[in-house]
């Protein structure tokens, strides 16, 4: 592990020279690559450099106290002993986790899709919540997100929904949102006071670029109407929502948010990538299913992740057995504590498998 990291800061000294050169400004690809390559070795070299000052104070410590007959500087010396070597261990571990290899989607923007499961209008209004809870969070972290699709149900909830969220690392936090989501209340129709049960599937894609995938137009079918929904601009007047048709995956996305039809196309190639991307993704990780067992992480589909409970005001994470009982708070959009405790078990799981191999 040293030698790796005595490489990696070797390296990040070399980026800090290459990046003094007068010449490098002029070259935008090579020092846009170099700048980033340097903020990822940041947080390591950083944790590397402080681990080796706490080793080193270490080493002075014992030396001193070997020669000081004082007993006050002893103790002194004893307490400095006894920080330093509760740092190195953290700072151990902290690298160790620094060092795991880091998912190539993770500072991707992403693609979200929303569709109401099981409890017809009720899931759909669960639809909702949980698009309002996203879009509340990427506020909060400073992410963009713009709608693609969404098809009402005509009192508020969403039977589908689609939206894009562009910021730095949206999909390392989103990507555990993946599955389905579970609501237990009493719906605002049930007059007999019962407590329902309705769910939702999230599924969480990264962005792809046309560098990831490559879409033949043969193999496409575009097809323009008028867009419809609750009023607004260019609702019902002209064609402007576009379907598209990828026929090798019967893949169909609809996308009429914008009111040019050039925009919305764009729109929807753009998910369209996404999903083809996903489902590559989808391919490789069933190959390495044994793996990832280990793992927390961008789950099946069909994996039921999360109960959301009203009448005791509790959030409950399966995958990982944490109960929060704030729930107003998580439908808000506080999801750093959910999502903070999934990554924190995700990098023990994969602490725990490089161990074990």
């Amino acid at each position: 592990m040293f030698d790796r990291l005595d490489d990696l800061l070797a390296r990040f000294e070399e980026i800090l020279n290459e990046l003094a050169e007068p010449t490098v400004t002029g070259d935008q690809a090579r020092f846009q690559k170099l700048m980033k390559e340097q903020s990822d070795l940041q947080p390591l070299v950083d944790a590397y450099r402080a681990y080796k000052k706490a080793k080193e104070t270490i080493d002075d410590s014992l030396a001193m106290l070997e020669e000081e007959s004082d007993e006050e500087m002893r103790e002194m010396l004893k307490e400095e002993l006894s920080d330093a070597k509760k740092q190195v261990e953290e700072l151990e571990h902290q690298l160790k986790i620094l060092l795991l290899p880091k998912d190539p989607n993770d500072d991707k923007n992403i693609m979200v899709e929303i569709r109401a499961g099981a409890g017809g209008d009720e899931a759909a209004l669960f639809a909702a919540e949980l698009y309002r809870m996203y879009v509340n969070y990427a506020e909060s972290m400073r992410w963009r997100t713009e709608l693609v699709n969404v098809n009402e149900n005509g009192i508020g909830g969403f039977k589908e929904c689609v939206f894009m969220v562009t910021g730095q690392g949206a999909y390392s936090r989103f990507k555990y949102e993946s599955g389905v989501h579970r609501v237990q209340r009493v719906p605002a129709t049930e007059s007999g006071g019962r407590i329902h049960t309705s769910t939702a599937t999230v599924a969480v894609m990264p962005e792809a670029e046309e560098v990831d995938v490559k879409i033949d137009m043969n193999d496409c079918r575009i097809d323009v109407m008028r867009a419809s929904g609750n009023g607004g601009q260019c609702v019902n007047t002209t064609d402007s929502a576009v379907r598209l048709t990828h026929m090798p995956t019967g893949i169909v996305i609809y996308s009429q948010t914008e009111k040019s039809q050039l925009q919305n196309k764009e729109k929807a190639f753009r998910l369209l990538r996404s999903k083809l991307y996903d489902l590559e993704m989808a391919k490789q990780q069933s190959a390495e299913a044994e793996a990832r067992r280990s793992q927390i992480g961008t789950g099946d589909r069909s994996e039921k992740i999360r109960t959301y409970n009203f009448p005791q005001g509790r959030v409950t994470d399966h995958r990982i057995k944490l109960t929060l009982h704030r729930l107003e708070a998580v439908l808000d959009g506080d999801l750093d504590e959910v999502i903070n405790s999934l990554i924190a078990a995700d990098q023990a799981a994969k602490l725990s498998n490089m161990q074990e191999n």
